[in-house]
């Protein structure tokens, strides 16, 4: 079996280890699993409900193997003023599949399991692919540019998982980094929030507005935008906030303002359009303009419209996760 690399990356993403198990012993493994978004980007695996101890993954040679997927990806965005032509975007993804740690006990009894194969749909919408180079094959012969086909290196995913669970004796899931990849984006259209920043220096005041707009053309679906959070530093010797608008929170050691909205959609009031207002006094003026630092996370949805489908028999998806969340998400003046 031959594997090759889609496109030449050129965009830098950091290797991350191939497998990230989740412990937590206690529960069956034939239960269903729920993908839970947890540390820096990553989906773990936890289970809902109660059950009476662990057992044993028992399956025939002729039954389907489940499998679950999740998609990941995280927007960098860099807005210049009230200028929509000079927003830079940048999107970067990963696709990680999950597999039950009872698989491991299966492929034992299983040497020469069926190939999991897979789809990932609408895949003209990415500009780089790196495929796990030690796991995952595809021709690089396409006929069709809005789906890709993969298949994974069973021998070499049959021993990493080995290595894994003996490692990790007391893991229920395997999370295996699959794919990795750049989505081609289209400037200020492909940012979820749209961001406008504008401030007025004085010597003894400064005004500070931000304006915001939710944009649904960016995702798939439109889903809300949670925990947004909205951070600016304010120099210049701030002795007083003296208007604020909506309510934010001033940390005076660190000289800088906090808005915290908890979510922004379509259901949000004007439609997720609004604007943050604040006035400082200052001692110490002018202020010097700062890059206004937003953070948000998604759930539901991704912003490169990508999904992903079994080809052939052997396997089946229990699960497909989509989430994407802000990276660098930077407006200035």
């Amino acid at each position: 079996m031959t594997c090759s690399v889609t496109h030449t990356v050129s965009f830098s993403l950091p290797l991350l280890d191939l497998s990230h198990p989740a412990s937590t012993p206690g529960h069956t493994e034939n239960e269903q699993p729920s993908l839970v978004w947890f540390d820096r980007g990553k989906f773990y695996l936890t289970f809902e409900g109660s059950s009476r101890g662990p057992s044993p993954l028992t399956m025939g040679a002729q039954d389907t193997l489940p499998v679950a997927a999740a998609f990941t990806e995280t927007v960098n965005a860099y807005f210049k003023g009230a200028d929509p032509n000079k927003c830079i975007v940048k999107i970067t993804g990963e696709m990680v599949l999950s597999f039950p740690a009872g698989i491991t006990r299966h492929f034992a009894n299983n040497p020469a399991p069926a190939v999991l194969t897979f789809r990932v749909l609408n895949f003209n919408r990415l500009e780089h692919v790196l495929p796990n180079p030690q796991l995952l094959c595809c021709d690089n012969v396409q006929s069709d540019s809005n789906s890709k086909e993969f298949w994974v290196n069973m021998p070499n995913l049959m021993t990493h998982l080995k290595k894994v669970s003996e490692q990790k004796p007391q893991a229920t899931y395997y999370n295996v980094d699959m794919l990795k990849y750049q989505v081609s984006a289209q400037g200020i259209q492909s940012t979820p929030l749209n961001l406008a920043v504008s401030w007025r220096c004085d010597p003894a005041s400064t005004d500070l507005r931000i304006d915001y707009k939710y944009n649904t053309e960016a995702m798939t679906a439109p889903v809300a935008l949670n925990n947004v959070q909205f951070l600016v530093p304010v120099d210049g010797g701030v002795t007083k906030l003296q208007a604020v608008l909506p309510p934010a929170v001033w940390n005076a050691e660190q000289q800088r303002i906090l808005w915290k909205i908890p979510d922004i959609s379509q259901k949000s009031e004007n439609g997720g359009v609004g604007s943050l207002l604040a006035r400082f006094q200052l001692a110490e003026g002018p202020s010097s303009p700062a890059p206004l630092a937003v953070q948000f996370t998604s759930e539901g949805s991704t912003l490169s419209s990508c999904d992903i489908e079994l080809v052939g028999a052997g396997y089946r998806f229990s699960l497909i996760k989509k989430r994407f969340a802000a990276g660098k998400y930077l407006a200035d003046n």
